[in-house]
């Protein structure tokens, strides 16, 4: 019995891993579709013109930083007003919307 109950929660494990990782993996449509609001603010070129670039950042990291805004442990309240709209799918999407976009060099 010892032996199927660690081999079950083993089992579960994978799964919740693989359930986080395919959450991560967001639908890049869209996040295009939600990105409006973020490029009032950051450039879509991946310029720096006193706001940071979010254009090619890694998904887990826009994930992340992201989340840390709506959960209130990052600080900027533009950030914290935005960020609280969005749901885990929404912000996954527009980390692979933004993930998968390259700064202009013209």
């Amino acid at each position: 019995m010892v032996a199927a109950t660690a081999v079950l929660t083993s089992a579960l494990a994978v799964v919740a891993g693989a359930v986080a990782a395919d959450r991560l993996k967001g639908d890049r449509e869209l996040g295009e579709y939600l990105s409006s609001e973020c490029v009032t603010c950051h450039q879509i070129s991946g310029r720096y013109d006193g706001i940071p670039p979010i254009v090619g950042w890694p998904e887990e990291s826009f994930v992340e930083i992201l989340g840390q805004y709506r959960d209130k442990t990052r600080e900027n309240p533009v950030m914290r007003s935005i960020a609280v709209k969005f749901t885990d799918d929404e912000i996954a999407a527009l980390a692979a919307y933004f993930g998968s976009l390259k700064p202009r060099t013209d």
